[in-house]
């Protein structure tokens, strides 16, 4: 198990991911645990790039979409919304298309859903089992337009090793 992230601080966003996406696995590596695993992801993700807000939302509850939701899982950052509906915010949207989303202005998303009034810009990935979505990671930034097609990139990397470990 890694002790400790070695990441270059000079290093690009795409050369953390790089950096960091080995180390995951290997933080991973032998841990069987789900909320371990989601929660040292977090931490991972927030040290490597100082994200205002990192953190799951699973998809709990029986039946189709209209009787499941989002609920809260591990996180790193202030606190959050515990539950969202199919369809509803930025991550409910992700969950209802099965594709990232990538937000440069949270206001100008139509339905946005606003935890914290700091968090400027968002990046929500879904997780999947099969072709279904079990989760998103959901990441917010302080910053407008903080994201781009190398956070994509690289979060579809992390959510590729870690949803089949949940």
């Amino acid at each position: 198990m890694a002790e400790q992230l070695h990441i270059p601080e000079t290093a690009s966003r795409a050369q953390r991911y790089r950096a960091l996406l080995p180390q995951l696995q290997a933080l991973f590596a032998g841990e069987t645990d789900p909320v371990a695993n989601m929660a040292n992801c977090c931490a991972a993700l927030r040290q490597t790039f100082g994200f205002f807000w990192v953190g799951f939302y699973l998809v709990k509850g029986d039946g189709p979409f209209s009787s499941q939701e989002l609920v809260l899982g591990p996180f790193q950052g202030d606190i959050a919304c515990t539950r969202i509906a199919y369809g509803r915010g930025v991550c409910g949207a992700a969950w209802q298309r099965g594709q990232t989303i990538l937000v440069p202005d949270v206001d100008a998303f139509p339905g946005h859903i606003a935890c914290s009034s700091l968090s400027r810009s968002e990046i929500v990935v879904p997780l999947f089992r099969g072709d279904g979505v079990i989760a998103v990671l959901d990441v917010d930034s302080d910053r407008l337009n903080d994201f781009s097609d190398e956070d994509r990139l690289g979060l579809e990397a992390i959510a590729h090793l870690i949803a089949p470990l949940l």
